[in-house]
């Protein structure tokens, strides 16, 4: 029987977490920047394509040197990340708002 491989597991949620982490600060960044244009389609779509692009680059680099184990770290990564992120911003603008 097989081991899982827990420290490829791991790697891939550091990579995971710190490529996410960067993902959602340019989504701020091109929301905050978006919002203050007449046009923000000319900044979420690029923005959009180039944090895809690099989350997705990242992911494939670390499913090749990590294999599955890093892959569904590296995933799982993202997930508890932006889970942890809408939460937060829910809380505040729910306290915001009262």
């Amino acid at each position: 029987m097989a081991g899982f491989d827990w420290s490829g597991f791991l790697l891939g949620a550091l990579a995971g977490g710190a490529l996410s982490a960067l993902f959602f600060a340019g989504l701020a960044w091109g929301m905050k920047l978006a919002l203050r244009r007449p046009n923000p389609t000319a900044i979420l779509l690029p923005s959009a394509a180039l944090r895809i692009a690099a989350l997705l680059g990242g992911g494939w680099v670390v499913a090749a040197l990590l294999g599955v184990a890093g892959a569904v770290g590296f995933g799982l990564a993202f997930i508890v990340l932006r889970t942890i992120l809408v939460a937060r911003l829910r809380t505040t603008f729910q306290s915001e708002s009262v």
